[in-house]
C-alpha cells in the first residue's frame, strides 16, 4: 500500500471514531444532579471528579458540592479522588451526601499493580517489584518507545531487558507470555511492572527464570469518554559517522604497508598527486559512501496516534490507531520512496455478560513496510576503497569517434547525464549502480494478536471465590519482495582526460522481476485458567489463594519441533491486619526437553513482608510515614537454558544418543557399508536448571516527600547444561554426554529514590536508581595447563587475552631481522619493529595462547540513572540521564567490522594515522601497517580494550500546557506543546568509540516537536 493511501485510510478511520464519540457525547441532557462529597468524618472533599455515562465531567468545590447534567437513561455516576476509594453510585440512590472512604497508603486505585496473572495493591506485595504508571508521565515524557520507559526509569533493570544482570527477561503483555514490546507505542501502555525475585515470577513457571517485565495496555473506563491525539514530528542527526581516509591518503599508506613487507610501491606518485589535486575526479576517483552525496545528513519522521475510549458500567472500549513514517538514511534512487511506514490498530473491549460473568476481547494488528534499494550502501561503505572506481562517468567525457563506442553509448541508459561506473572486479554488482538501477526491496512485517478472557464471580457458590480463563493467539511474519532490474555498468578506458573506450558489464533491461523470500514466521497459542479465593477471617486475618494452569505452544518457520511450555501454579498469601504478609508460591513445571521420568519438577518459593510503620511506636511518626521490610527466597526449576552447545544438536534430544551416517567402509570381498557414527552421548539423568534465589529489602516513605526502595539479592543459576571437560580423555570428545554442572552466582544490590516537593507555583521531582550486580562463574569443568586460564571463580563476562607490552622496537632485532636472543618468540607469525609485543606469562620464552589471562569484563557491574522533573505554572521540564561503569569494550569486536583491525587490502580508517613508523616510535597508537594478513597484531589483547563507562542525557523534554479556560473555549479537555531531544549529551572517555556504528544505521540524536490534545 502506498504511503498516501495508508495515510488517507488512517485519517478516515480517526475521523470516523472522532465523530462517533462526539455524536455520542452530544445527546440532549435532561436532568441535573446536585450532591455533596464528604469523607467518613463528614468533612467536605474538594476536587472529587464526577463522571456521567454520557462523558460529562464535574468536580466538587470547596464545600464538596457538585452539579452534573444527566440524561434520563443515565443510571450511575463514577466518583474519583486521589487517596480515596473510587466508586460507581446509582443515581437513584443519591439523596444528599456521598461518602468517600480514604484508601490506605499504597492501596488506592493508582496503586494497583497488574502482574499479568494476578493484581495486587503495591502495599500488599511481598516480592521485589517495581512499577510505573504512564498516565501522569506521557504529557511531559512523550517518547513512544516502550523500552525507553524501562531503561533508566525501572529499578533493577540493566538496559531495557536484563534484570540484575541475570539475563534477558520474558515480556508479558496483557497476560500473554513472550510478546514483543517493540510492536507497542507508549500511548497504548498503561503500566509497566518489573518482577525481579523468584517469589514474584514463580507463577510464570519455566519461562520466568530470568525475571519478567509485565506490560498492560489501556482499557476503557466507565463513564469516562476520551479522545486523545498525539502528533510528533522531527528529525534525526547522526551522533558519529565512520571516518575513512581519502584516495590519496589510502594509496600513500598502502605503499607504506607494502614497503614494510619488503614489497615495491603499488601506486605511482603521479597517480597519487593527480588524485590529491582533484583535477579529474572521474579518472582519479575519491569516493566516500558516508558523504552527503550518498548518506543524508539527517532524516525526518512523523508519528500520529489517536485514542478513543469510554463506556458505562456494563461495557467499555479502548481504541488506539497509530501511523509512523521515517525516511531512510540512503535515498539515492528517485524511483523508490525509501523509508519505513508503520500502521497499527488496537481495540480492547470489556463487557458484562450477566451479573456474575464478564469478558474482554482484544484485537491488535500491526503492518510495517520498509522500502529501499537492493544495495546496502552502509555496509558497502566499510569495504569499498575510495579509489576503486568512479561510480559515475559523464557522457560528455566519452570520445564517440570510434563507432563501436558510439553504438555502446547510444544503447546505454544514462542517469543525470552519466553512465554507471564499475570495474572488472565488481562487474554489474557495483554497489552504487545496484542502488540506483537494480530495483528495490520491500520488507514487510505483519503482526496480529487476539486475546479473550472470561471472568466468573462465584460469590453465589462461596463468597470470595472467582475464576478466569484466558486465551490468546499471536501470528508474526516477515517477508521480502524484491524487484530485480538488470542493468549495465561501464568501465572506462582513458587516454589523457578523455574516455576512448568502455567495457560493458551486464545489460539494461527493466524487467521488474519479483522475487519473494520469507524472513520467518512465528505463531503462538496460549491458554491459562485460574481459580482465586479471597476471604477474611475474624476481621484481622485474610487469605488469598490462587490455582493456575498454563499452556503455551509456539511454532517457527524451518523448525519441526513445536516449543511447548506448561505448568501448574499455586499461590497462597496470608496477611494479618494488612501489615504482616506471608506468601507461598509453588509451581509444578513440565518439559519435553528432558527424558521421560524427568519431565516434571516443583519450584517452591516463599516471602514475608512486615509494614513496621503500622506498629504503635511508629504509627504516628511525622518523619517515617511508611516502612516495610521484606524477604523472599525460592528455587525455580527451568528448561529455558537447555540448549545445544554444538551446531546440529537438537535442544529437545540432548538427553539421548545421536547417530549419523558416516563414510563407507570397504570389505575384502569388495562390498561396502556406510558407517554409523555417534555424534553425542546420552544422559537420561539430564534435568532442569535451577535458580536459587534470596532477596532482602525495604521500602519507606519519609517526611511525605521521599520514597526509598532497596534490595539485596543473591541468585545462583545452578545445574546449567555443559560438557564435562575433566571427566573424559580428549579422544572421547564426540561421545561426551550433556550434563547439569555449571553454576553462576549473581550478588548485588539496588537502590531507588524519588523526592517530590512543591513551593507555590514551583514543584520538582528528583528520581535516582542504582544497580550493582557482581557475577561469578562459581563452578566449571575445565582443564587448562595454566591456572590463570581457569574461568572458575571469575566474572561471567571475563575477557581473556594477551597482555601487550607496547611495540617491538628496532633495537629488539639484530641485523638479520631476527629477534634478539632472550626475547620470547611469538607463535603468531614473523614479527617486525612496530608489531605488538606481548607478555610471556608462563616464562617458557614463547608467546602463544597459554599466555592469555583475564584482562577485563564486558558486562558493567554498575548501572545508574537520574531523572528530574521541574514544573513552574504551565511549563514543565523533564530530563533523564543514564550511565554505566566497570566494563571494557573490544575494538576487535565484529560490530566494528574491521574498522580497527586493518591489514591486507582492507580499507583504511582514521585510526591508522597513529601507526608506528621509525619516526613515530615513541608516540604511535597503532601497529605498523602491513599489506599481508597479520596474525600477531589483531589478537584479543589489552591493546584493543577500552573503558565503556559513560553518563549521558538520554532524553529531555520541555512542555507547555495551555490553561483550562482556553482549552474549554476551543473545545478541548487538555492541550499541550512539547519540544524534546534524545541522546543529547554524553560524558565518557571513549564516547567516540562507543557511539560509532559501522556498516549499519548510525546512532542518532533526535529532536522532536509534539502536540497533544484531549477532547
Amino acid at each position: 500500500m502506498k504511503l498516501d493511501k495508508l495515510y488517507r485510510l488512517f485519517t478516515l478511520l480517526s475521523l470516523m471514531m472522532f465523530c462517533f464519540c462526539n455524536i455520542a457525547m452530544a445527546q440532549t441532557n435532561d436532568t441535573e444532579l446536585t450532591a455533596t462529597v464528604v469523607d467518613e468524618q463528614g468533612n467536605a472533599i474538594e476536587g472529587a471528579d464526577v463522571f456521567s455515562p454520557s462523558g460529562i465531567k464535574a468536580s466538587s468545590d470547596i464545600n464538596g458540592q457538585f452539579k452534573i447534567k444527566l440524561r434520563d437513561d443515565d443510571e450511575s455516576v463514577v466518583l474519583e479522588k486521589k487517596g480515596y476509594i473510587s466508586a460507581i453510585i446509582n443515581t437513584p440512590d443519591i439523596t444528599g451526601n456521598i461518602t468517600m472512604k480514604k484508601s490506605p497508603f499504597l492501596a488506592s486505585q493508582d496503586d494497583e499493580i497488574n502482574m499479568g496473572v494476578a493484581t495486587k495493591y503495591r502495599r500488599n506485595i511481598v516480592g521485589a517489584v517495581s512499577s510505573i504508571n504512564t498516565q501522569d508521565r506521557l504529557t511531559y515524557d512523550n517518547t513512544q518507545y516502550v523500552r525507553d520507559y524501562i531503561n533508566g526509569l525501572q529499578l533493577g533493570v540493566r538496559g531495557s531487558d536484563n534484570i540484575r544482570g541475570i539475563g534477558n527477561v520474558v515480556f508479558v503483555i496483557d497476560g500473554v507470555i513472550g510478546r514483543d514490546p517493540n510492536i507497542l507505542n507508549m500511548e497504548e501502555v498503561e503500566q509497566i511492572t518489573v518482577l525481579k525475585d523468584a517469589n514474584s515470577v514463580a507463577l510464570y513457571g519455566s519461562q520466568g527464570k530470568n525475571g519478567v517485565i509485565v506490560i498492560n495496555t489501556k482499557r476503557g473506563k466507565a463513564n469516562k469518554k476520551e479522545v486523545n491525539v498525539n502528533i510528533r514530528s522531527g528529525f534525526r542527526l547522526p551522533t558519529a559517522l565512520p571516518n575513512y581516509l581519502s584516495s590519496a591518503a589510502y594509496m600513500t599508506l598502502f605503499n607504506e604497508a607494502r614497503n614494510n613487507d619488503g614489497l615495491d610501491n603499488f601506486y605511482d606518485n603521479e597517480t597519487i598527486l593527480n588524485t590529491l589535486s582533484g583535477s579529474n575526479k572521474f579518472k582519479y576517483p575519491d569516493v566516500d559512501l558516508y558523504s552527503r552525496e550518498y548518506v543524508q545528513s539527517f532524516v525526518n519522521f512523523t508519528n500520529i496516534i489517536t485514542e478513543f475510549s469510554g463506556g458505562n458500567d456494563k461495557n467499555q472500549y479502548y481504541v488506539n490507531m497509530g501511523f509512523n513514517r521515517e525516511d531512510a538514511w540512503v535515498d539515492i534512487n528517485e524511483d523508490i520512496n525509501s523509508g519505513t511506514n508503520r500502521f497499527n490498530v488496537r481495540g480492547n473491549l470489556d463487557f458484562k455478560i450477566n451479573d456474575w460473568i464478564t469478558s474482554s476481547l482484544d484485537g491488535i494488528a500491526v503492518v510495517s513496510t520498509t522500502k529501499g534499494s537492493r544495495a546496502n550502501l552502509l555496509s558497502a561503505a566499510t569495504t569499498l576503497r575510495p579509489n576503486a572506481y568512479s561510480p559515475f562517468l559523464p557522457v560528455d567525457l566519452i570520445d564517440t569517434s570510434d563507432p563501436t563506442v558510439a553504438g555502446q553509448l547510444l544503447a546505454a541508459n544514462t542517469f543525470n547525464g552519466n553512465l554507471l561506473g564499475s570495474t572488472q572486479q565488481f562487474g554489474s554488482d557495483a554497489p552504487i549502480a545496484l542502488a540506483i538501477a537494480g530495483g528495490y526491496q520491500n520488507t514487510v512485517f505483519r503482526s496480529t494478536q487476539f486475546n479473550n478472557s472470561i471472568n466468573f464471580d462465584l460469590d453465589r457458590v462461596t463468597k470470595g471465590l472467582s475464576a478466569k480463563t484466558y486465551v490468546s493467539f499471536d501470528f508474526y511474519d516477515s517477508y521480502n519482495l524484491t524487484v530485480n532490474n538488470d542493468f549495465a555498468t561501464y568501465e572506462p578506458i582513458w587516454e589523457d582526460n578523455s574516455i576512448t573506450g568502455i567495457n560493458v558489464y551486464g545489460v539494461d533491461e527493466k524487467d521488474l522481476t519479483q522475487t519473494p523470500t520469507t524472513n520467518g514466521f512465528l505463531s503462538r497459542f496460549g491458554f491459562y485458567g485460574l481459580i482465586n479465593y479471597d476471604t477474611t477471617l475474624d476481621k484481622d486475618h485474610s487469605l488469598n489463594t490462587t490455582l493456575l494452569g498454563y499452556y503455551n505452544s509456539q511454532r517457527r518457520n524451518d523448525v519441526i519441533q513445536t516449543d511447548v511450555d506448561a505448568h501448574l501454579g499455586f499461590q497462597m498469601t496470608y496477611d494479618y491486619k494488612k501489615k504482616l504478609f506471608i506468601d507461598f508460591t509453588g509451581t509444578y513445571i513440565n518439559s519435553i526437553k528432558l527424558a521421560k521420568g524427568n519431565r516434571g519438577a516443583l519450584s517452591p518459593t516463599s516471602g514475608i513482608a512486615y509494614i513496621i510503620s503500622e506498629e504503635p511506636f511508629l504509627k504516628n511518626n511525622k518523619f517515617i510515614n511508611y516502612l516495610k521490610l521484606k524477604a523472599s527466597a525460592g528455587i525455580l526449576k527451568s528448561d529455558q537454558g537447555i540448549a545445544a552447545l554444538n551446531a546440529g544438536d537438537n535442544a529437545y534430544y540432548l538427553y539421548a544418543e545421536n547417530y549419523a551416517f558416516g563414510n563407507n567402509v570397504s570389505w575384502a570381498d569388495g562390498n561396502s557399508n556406510r558407517r554409523i557414527d555417534i555424534s553425542q552421548g546420552g544422559n537420561l539423568d539430564l534435568t532442569f536448571e535451577e535458580r536459587i534465589d534470596l532477596n532482602l529489602g525495604f521500602e519507606t516513605y519519609l517526611n511525605n516527600s521521599l520514597w526509598i526502595e532497596a534490595n539485596y539479592f543473591k541468585t545462583e543459576l545452578d545445574k546449567q547444561i555443559t560438557f564435562l571437560q575433566d571427566e573424559f580423555p580428549s579422544f572421547y570428545d564426540i561421545f561426551r554426554p550433556y550434563n547439569n554442572f555449571d553454576k553462576n552466582l549473581y550478588t548485588g544490590f539496588e537502590i531507588g529514590m524519588n523526592f517530590n516537593k512543591t513551593y507555590g507555583d514551583f514543584s520538582f521531582a528528583l528520581g535516582a536508581n542504582v544497580l550493582y550486580s557482581q557475577t561469578e562463574r562459581a563452578l566449571r569443568s575445565e582443564v587448562y595447563t595454566e591456572d590463570y586460564l581457569q574461568t572458575q571463580g571469575k566474572e561471567i563476562s571475563t575477557i581473556f587475552g594477551l597482555v601487550d607490552q607496547g611495540f617491538y622496537a628496532e633495537s629488539d632485532f639484530n641485523t638479520n631481522g631476527d629477534l634478539n636472543a632472550g626475547l620470547p618468540v611469538p607463535q603468531f607469525g614473523i614479527v617486525q619493529p612496530g608489531d605488538i609485543k606481548y607478555q610471556d606469562l608462563n616464562g617458557d620464552n614463547i608467546i602463544d595462547n597459554d599466555d592469555r589471562r583475564a584482562i577485563g569484563q564486558s558486562s558493567n557491574p554498575w548501572t545508574y540513572a537520574l531523572n528530574l522533573n521541574l514544573n513552574y505554572k504551565r511549563f514543565n521540564l523533564f530530563v533523564l540521564g543514564v550511565g554505566q561503569s566497570g566494563a571494557s569494550g573490544n575494538k576487535l569486536n565484529s560490530s566494528y567490522n574491521e574498522y580497527y583491525s586493518v591489514d591486507g587490502a582492507d580499507k583504511y580508517s582514521e585510526v591508522v594515522l597513529g601507526r608506528w613508523t621509525p619516526e613515530t616510535a615513541s608516540t604511535a597508537t597503532y601497529p605498523r601497517l602491513s599489506s599481508q594478513t597479520n596474525q600477531n597484531n589483531f589478537r584479543q589483547s589489552t591493546f584493543w580494550l577500552f573503558d565503556t563507562s559513560y553518563f549521558s542525557i538520554n532524553r529531555a523534554q520541555l512542555t507547555y500546557e495551555f490553561e483550562d479556560a482556553l482549552c474549554k473555549k476551543i473545545g478541548m479537555e487538555n492541550f499541550s506543546l512539547n519540544l524534546s531531544g534524545t541522546n543529547l549529551f554524553e560524558i565518557g572517555e571513549n564516547k567516540d568509540i562507543r557511539q560509532l556504528r559501522i556498516g549499519t544505521t548510525p546512532l542518532t540524536r533526535t529532536f522532536t516537536f509534539g502536540i497533544r490534545a484531549s477532547f
